[in-house]
Formats: C-alpha cells, sequence, structure tokens
C-alpha cells in the first residue's frame, strides 16, 4: 500500500506540474478561458459572475501558479493533510467546471492543458474524475505524521512559487514562451484553414436485427441507419474561424498575398496607448515597404474615434475577438505574414525597428 500511495502521488503531481507550467506559459489564455466561463456562468446562474472578468488575469496567475506548486508539494509529501486537502478542492472544482461544459456543452475546451492539447469535454470530465479518485485514494491511504516540513521543503515550495510567478508575468509581458497555437511564427494560414487529410467515416446500420459497420453507406434500401462516427477528426482544419472582413466585403484571401504586417487591436478601449505610439512610430519608419492593417473586432465609431485621438491612421479591418485573442496576446500586439506565412509576432512591449521586420521578410 506504500507503494501504490507513492506511485498515486508521483501521478496526480506531476499531472499538476504538466497542466500547470503549460498554462503559466500562456496566463493569458487561461484567462480568457476562466472570462469565457464566467460570461456562461453569468447568463445562465446569476448576473454578479460578470464581476470576475475584469478579475480573470490575477485568478489565472494564481491558479495555474497553485497548479504547479501543488504538484511539487504532493510528491515530496509536503504537509500532506494540507496539501491533499487543497488538491482535493481544487479537483472538485474543476471536476464541476468540466462535468457542466460536457452537459451543457457551452464551453467545448476547458483549456486543461492549454492549447498545447484539446481534450472534448467528456474527455476533460474523464480525466478530473479519474483525479478525484486518485486523490481520495492517497487520503485513505495515508497515514498521520506530523505536518511540520524542514527547511529544504519550505525552501523547495517557496522557490518554485517564485520561479512560477516569475515566468507568468513574464509570459503576460511579453509573449508565451512556446507558442501552441495554430497562428505560431512559422505557420501557414491557408493549409491550417485546410484538413488536413480526406476524413473517414464509418456508418453502422441494422438490417433483420442485426448491426453492421461499413465505410460507406450501403445501397440496400433495407438497412436502416443506426450512426455515423467521425473516425479521424485530428484531420480536421486547425483553424475554423478566422475571417476578416469591412464594410465592403470580404478581406480574407487577401490577407494571405504579399507582405503584410497587422496590428491586432481587439478591444481599442483596453489597448496600450504606449504601445500604439511605438507601433505608430515603426510604421512610418518603414515607409510603405510593408502594407500595414489594423484588425479589431471594436465597432466602427469606437475605433475610428480612438484612431483619431492616437493619430493611427491605417486602414482597419474586423476579425472576431476570440480569433484577435488566440492570434496575439497582446492589446495591441503585432502580426507578420508573407504569402501567407507567420514570420513574426510582437508584444505591444516589445515592438521591433524597421530593419527588424524587414530582415524578416528578407527585404
Amino acid at each position: 500500500m506504500k507503494h501504490l500511495h507513492t506511485v498515486l502521488r508521483v501521478l496526480v503531481g506531476g499531472l499538476f506540474i504538466f497542466s500547470g507550467l503549460i498554462k503559466v506559459n500562456d496566463p493569458v489564455g487561461t484567462s480568457i478561458k476562466l472570462e469565457e466561463y464566467f460570461e456562461v456562468f453569468a447568463t445562465q446562474f446569476a448576473g454578479f459572475f460578470h464581476l470576475f472578468v475584469p478579475l480573470a488575469l490575477p485568478l489565472a496567475v494564481i491558479l495555474v501558479v497553485m497548479e504547479v506548486v501543488l504538484g511539487i508539494a504532493i510528491i515530496i509529501n509536503y504537509q500532506p493533510k494540507l496539501t491533499q486537502y487543497t488538491i482535493l478542492g481544487l479537483i472538485v472544482f474543476f471536476t464541476f467546471l468540466t462535468g457542466y461544459s460536457a452537459i451543457t456543452n457551452t464551453v467545448t475546451d476547458c483549456g486543461c492543458f492549454g492549447d498545447a492539447i484539446k481534450l472534448t469535454p467528456w474527455e476533460s470530465f474523464t480525466k478530473d474524475i479519474i483525479l478525484l479518485i486518485m486523490i481520495v485514494v492517497i487520503m485513505v491511504l495515508d497515514k498521520p505524521k506530523k505536518e511540520k516540513a524542514n527547511m529544504m521543503e519550505h525552501g523547495v515550495i517557496g522557490a518554485s512559487s517564485l520561479l512560477c510567478l516569475i515566468l507568468a508575468f513574464t509570459a503576460i509581458n511579453h509573449l508565451p514562451f512556446i507558442d501552441f497555437r495554430a497562428y505560431k511564427i512559422g505557420a501557414h494560414i491557408p493549409t491550417n484553414m485546410q484538413p488536413s487529410a480526406d476524413f473517414i467515416y464509418e456508418y453502422v446500420v441494422s438490417k433483420d436485427g442485426k448491426e453492421y459497420t461499413f465505410s460507406e453507406y450501403p445501397n440496400d434500401p433495407e438497412y436502416k441507419f443506426v450512426s455515423m462516427t467521425h473516425v479521424n477528426p485530428e484531420a480536421g482544419p486547425k483553424i475554423t474561424d478566422f475571417a476578416v472582413w469591412d464594410d465592403n466585403g470580404d478581406f480574407t484571401e487577401e490577407v494571405f498575398k504579399g507582405n503584410k504586417l497587422f496590428v491586432i487591436l481587439y478591444d481599442v478601449t483596453q489597448s496600450n496607448l504606449e504601445g500604439i505610439a511605438d507601433i505608430n512610430t515603426l510604421v512610418q519608419s518603414l515607409n510603405g515597404k510593408v502594407e500595414v492593417y489594423a484588425l479589431t473586432a471594436s465597432a466602427a465609431a469606437t475605433y475610428e474615434e480612438f484612431a483619431q485621438a492616437n493619430s493611427f491612421n491605417i486602414k482597419y479591418y474586423y476579425t472576431d475577438a476570440t480569433v484577435l485573442k488566440t492570434i496575439a496576446r497582446s492589446n495591441p500586439g503585432l502580426w507578420l505574414l508573407q504569402n501567407g506565412t507567420v514570420k513574426g509576432k510582437w508584444h505591444h512591449n516589445d515592438v521591433p525597428n524597421y530593419s527588424e521586420v524587414l530582415d524578416l521578410l528578407k527585404l
């Protein structure tokens, strides 16, 4: 039983560390997912959940750091009762979220592993149920012991907490260290908008009380349809919702032609004005060598008022806010494309100079 207790602690702790580190890499992504939950709960439960939306980012930082630290704590058996009950509470909370998502299909991706590993709501819920069982077994098998931790254990927990906070704030003020999204540097956006292979389906039909499975739907009218299964959903497009337009029509295909620098402004009312000033300087220094456009989800009147107030005189187009937040984790952010291939991405704290942009485009 002692060995089972140790193995379970390592498994639970390892999963918490893995999940937490992926999200420490991108706390803004986790905050976006929390905002999505808050909006759903505000609509379906109580309006006060809207009050948590502005707190999504600090809550995300606390949550992702806790995941990593709790994973380390349970592996080294740091203050076991406190650690175990905290993990239990966290898993119960996650199980509620994923269970609610699975049953109602309101949030189709829990963000358990950020953008690195996508799970369906039911897969996420199943994972949390297994974790819940494992932590309960750990608590049952745990033998009472003195709760006092030694200085080395305190040091490990303190150092890991500080390191995770530093990493999280660095990712917030710049960009994720590792970009798992379909809009990352090197990605060819038109390719990511297409299936990677032909879709394969299996058809279950019945005849004379028996069920049969076919790769193509049979022509025999005596077969009655039962169900259809998508065998290779992973072959679907990585990008399904990218579109760019203005009042004159669709601009999406034009995005993938030539050299274009896009200023991502999903909400101009919350944009960083220092970043806007730096981007203005960059645009002027490029002197027309690269086409520059703004992509926004703000209303036309709001955007134009903002542009006039900040002397931000570049052509703008509309794109869905969620898509823009996926492309860039900063507001504003920069996204450089060459014939549809992403050549560069920048946070507003890291606006490049014109020579860096031209070098990436080999101009």
